[in-house]
């Protein structure tokens, strides 16, 4: 056929447009065509060369695996994952939602490349997200599509922004016992106990938020922390139940 040339591993042939077109059986038998038509003709045999190393090299990858949305992906993602905390899972949705979803929800798979990841992450940063947000958002986005390697949907992961997963928060100020009673008085009778206990029993704002007046036991001075009321980053609260706990509640002399 004119304008077509057969090759020992695939074959490559000129368009009406005047592009290049290059195509291969593969393992499965059926005919593989390069997602793109190239410009020049040999670019269509460095493409045909690539596609035959990954034949031999056992690293073929389907390509219509990878044609699955990312957002029922990522659903499963969440759902095959039931030994998350209550508290990982919801951020993990809020951040998914938030966060993921427009960029990448209608997407597929296999669609997702390095150049978007480092656009994505780079809007987030100057529409105003914090750093650490952006860092947990990558992070979680990192991960899903490390498992979508994993499962051979697709050849690598294009998370590869160095850095863009660490969350860099500056070191808080630590206060002296002094400055704790101090603060514990300056609040008032209601939420002096509140004070002390996140202070002096490394409570979490959580476990401290769930305590009830039966939780305190004074005789033997402990605390029973049997669930928790954190507030969610869309600002609602619920109550969760961990495994119960206890911890030993002491209060410092004054200095």
């Amino acid at each position: 056929m004119p304008g077509r040339k057969t090759r020992s591993f695939g074959s490559i042939r000129k368009l009406p447009s005047g592009r290049w077109q290059a195509r291969y059986r593969g393992p499965d038998g059926l005919l593989r065509s390069a997602p793109h038509t190239f410009a020049y003709k040999g670019d269509a045999s460095k493409w045909l060369a690539l596609a035959e190393a990954e034949l031999l090299g056992g690293k073929w990858i389907d390509p219509d695996a990878g044609r699955v949305p990312f957002s029922e992906y990522a659903t499963a993602w969440l759902d095959e994952r039931p030994g998350l905390r209550p508290k990982t899972l919801q951020l993990y949705r809020y951040l998914l939602h938030a966060h993921l979803q427009d960029e990448f929800g209608s997407r597929t798979i296999a669609s997702i490349t390095e150049p978007d990841v480092r656009r994505w992450r780079a809007d987030l940063l100057s529409g105003g997200v914090s750093p650490v947000t952006a860092a947990k958002a990558y992070r979680l986005l990192k991960g899903i599509l490390a498992t979508a390697t994993e499962d051979g949907l697709i050849p690598r992961n294009p998370c590869r922004v160095k850095g863009a997963s660490v969350e860099k928060s500056p070191e808080r100020p630590v206060l002296t016992i002094a400055q704790v009673y101090a603060l514990a008085d300056a609040v008032g009778p209601r939420y002096r106990t509140l004070i002390l206990l996140a202070c002096f029993c490394g409570l979490r704002w959580g476990e401290l938020a769930g305590l009830q007046r039966g939780d305190i036991d004074t005789e033997r001075r402990t605390i029973r922390v049997a669930r928790q009321l954190p507030k969610w980053p869309d600002g609602r609260c619920s109550s969760l139940r961990p495994s119960l706990t206890l911890a030993s509640a002491w209060w410092p002399s004054r200095r």
